[in-house]
C-alpha cells in the first residue's frame, strides 16, 4: 500500500504528518511538490530524508495533476495493493489514514472516502462548500455521500488506469472523480473520519470562486446546454401551437427539432470526456430517451394546460424543471456512458 501526500508550500505539519505516519505503520509514501519553489525545498528534502519519494513539478500544475503524477509513478513502480491520497495540512490524522488504507484493501471494487461529519466547531467556508458541492454531486449522480470534498481517499491498483484518464488538473479532479465512478462500474464506501481544522482552515488553497466554477463546471455546462435547447423548443412549441393549434403537433415538432440540436451539444460540449462513445451507440439511446422524455412532457403538459387550466407557459416551466434533473442522470449514466466496466481482479 502507498501513501500519496499532493503538496503546495507545506509547512512543519507535512514532516510531522509523515513521522507519526512511519511510527504507525510501513506503508510507502509518495509526496508530490507542486512547483512549491525554492522557500519550500528544506520541507521536500526533510521528507526524502524520512524516506519518502519526492517527485517535483517545476511549476504548480494544480491537485489534480499533482495526483495524477503521483499515480503514474506508483503505478510504474508496480503497487499491488492501493493508493491512500492524503493532504499534507495536518487535516488527516495517521489513525484515519491507516484505518481508511485497512478498509481500501478489504473493499477493492469500492472507492473508499474518510467522510468528516461536519459537527462542532466548522470554519463557515468549509460547512457551506461541503453543503453546495453535496448537493451538486447529488444532482449530479443521484447518489448521495456525507463528504464529497474530502481528500482523504482510498483506491485499488486495479483504478490507477481509470484515474489517470479522468480530466481535470485542479480541484476539479477529485469531483469528476466521483461523478464518473459510477459509470466505469465502483461504488463508494465511507469511512468516518476526525474533523480537523487549524487555523480556520487558513492553510487551503482552494479558490472560492475559480476553483469553484471548476468543481461545478460538468453541471453547468449541462445546464448551459439545456437552457439553450429549451429556449429554442419553447420558441418552437409557441410557434407550432400558433401555426396548428394542436397541443401535440406543437409539443412532438419543437421536441424533435430542439433535441436535435441537444444531442449534439452534450455529444460534443456537455458529455466530450467519453470519446469512445460514438454515434451509432449514443444516439438510439438518447433518443429513446427523448421519446420517453417527449411522453412525459405531453402528459405533464395535458396535465397543467388542459385538465387544471394553468396557462401554456406556466405548464412548460413546471414540467421542464420537472423533467431536468431526470434528464441529466440518465444521459450521464446511460446515454453518454462509456459502458466500460473495469477489471477489479480477484
Amino acid at each position: 500500500m502507498t501513501i500519496l501526500i499532493p503538496a503546495y508550500e507545506p509547512d512543519e505539519r507535512l514532516l510531522r504528518l509523515i513521522e507519526n505516519i512511519k511510527e504507525k505503520c510501513d506503508f510507502q509514501i509518495v509526496i508530490v511538490d507542486d512547483g512549491s519553489g525554492k522557500p519550500y525545498s528544506r520541507i521536500f528534502q526533510a521528507a526524502g530524508k524520512l524516506g519518502c519519494t519526492v517527485l517535483t513539478h517545476p511549476a504548480n500544475e494544480g491537485k489534480g495533476a499533482a495526483l495524477k503524477t503521483g499515480f503514474r509513478y506508483i503505478k510504474e513502480k508496480g503497487e499491488k495493493e492501493g493508493v491512500i491520497c492524503a493532504d499534507s495540512d495536518g487535516q488527516h490524522l495517521p489513525e484515519d489514514i491507516i484505518r481508511v488504507a485497512q478498509v481500501a484493501k478489504e473493499r477493492r471494487e469500492f472507492i473508499v472516502l474518510g467522510s468528516r461529519k461536519f459537527c462542532g466547531k466548522v470554519p463557515p467556508r468549509s460547512r457551506f462548500g461541503n453543503t453546495v458541492t453535496r448537493a451538486v454531486f447529488s444532482v449530479s449522480s443521484g447518489s448521495h455521500l456525507t463528504d464529497t470534498q474530502t481528500g482523504l481517499r482510498g483506491y485499488s491498483a486495479d483504478m490507477l488506469d481509470w484515474l489517470g484518464s479522468i480530466q481535470g488538473k485542479r480541484f476539479e479532479y477529485e469531483m469528476n472523480i466521483l461523478l464518473e465512478a459510477k459509470a466505469a462500474g465502483y461504488l463508494f464506501y465511507e469511512v468516518w473520519i476526525n474533523t480537523v481544522y487549524d487555523e480556520k482552515n487558513r492553510s487551503s488553497h482552494f479558490r472560492t470562486f475559480s476553483d469553484s466554477a471548476r468543481v461545478y463546471y460538468p453541471i453547468l455546462k449541462f445546464c448551459t446546454s439545456s437552457l439553450m435547447s429549451g429556449a429554442l423548443d419553447f420558441a418552437l412549441l409557441l410557434l407550432f401551437q400558433f401555426s396548428t393549434s394542436n397541443l401535440l403537433i406543437a409539443v412532438a415538432g419543437a421536441r424533435v427539432c430542439s433535441s436535435i440540436f441537444n444531442y449534439s451539444m452534450n455529444h460534443y460540449f456537455v458529455f466530450s470526456r467519453n470519446k469512445s462513445t460514438e454515434h451509432h451507440k449514443s444516439a438510439p439511446k438518447y433518443f429513446s430517451l427523448v421519446v420517453f422524455i417527449m411522453a412525459c412532457n405531453y402528459g405533464l403538459m395535458y396535465l397543467f394546460h388542459i385538465l387544471i387550466g394553468a396557462p401554456l407557459v406556466f405548464a412548460k416551466i413546471i414540467t421542464e424543471l420537472t423533467l431536468f434533473l431526470f434528464s441529466y442522470w440518465s444521459q450521464r449514466n446511460f446515454v453518454f456512458s462509456s459502458g466500460k466496466k473495469p477489471d477489479h481482479g480477484k
